[in-house]
């Protein structure tokens, strides 16, 4: 099934990286945070290198300008971490993802998305679930099932929620 005839439209959190304006399913956003330190873990991958402290709980923190090839930034004002959970081989999973900013809560049409060309782009095609083009912005929703699996490492890597 398609991203388009999966629903008429799709409720995201739209936020930047390096100047481009992406895009998470709002329904796995859990919270989103001012830009924190994390703890950096020896021998981690490089994209998901550090943890933070959530509520009580140690969660991976990973910085998805790693994972698409941009160079690492310091933190600014503006930038953020948003905090997902994710379902990562079966385990529902809480993941902090670095953003350089955080826009808000809007809907995507369906019709308004396509899928990622295969050339021709700046990042993997592979780490792109679709494109949207809103008010003459494109809109990157990036498949993070594809990134977690490629530049995550094991997935002993990220923390599952302990049963409540």
């Amino acid at each position: 099934m398609s991203i388009a005839e999966a629903a008429d439209t799709l409720q995201v959190l739209t936020f930047d990286l390096d100047g481009e304006t992406f895009a998470l399913d709002a329904g796995v956003v859990r919270e989103v945070l001012d830009a924190t330190a994390g703890t950096q873990v020896p021998g981690a991958p490089a994209f998901v290198d550090a943890v933070i402290n959530f509520r009580g709980r140690i969660i991976p923190l990973a910085d998805l300008r790693v994972a698409f090839g941009l160079d690492r930034r310091a933190d600014n004002i503006d930038s953020r971490v948003v905090v997902i959970e994710y379902d990562l081989d079966g385990d529902a999973t809480l993941i902090g993802l670095r953003t350089d900013k955080v826009h808000e809560v809007t809907e995507i049409a369906a019709g308004d998305l396509e899928a990622a060309p295969r050339v021709g782009m700046r990042w993997r095609s592979d780490f792109i679930r679709g494109l949207a083009r809103r008010e003459g912005d494109l809109i990157v929703l990036p498949d993070l099932d594809q990134i977690f699996l490629t530049r995550g490492g094991a997935v002993g890597a990220v923390v599952p929620l302990a049963p409540s």
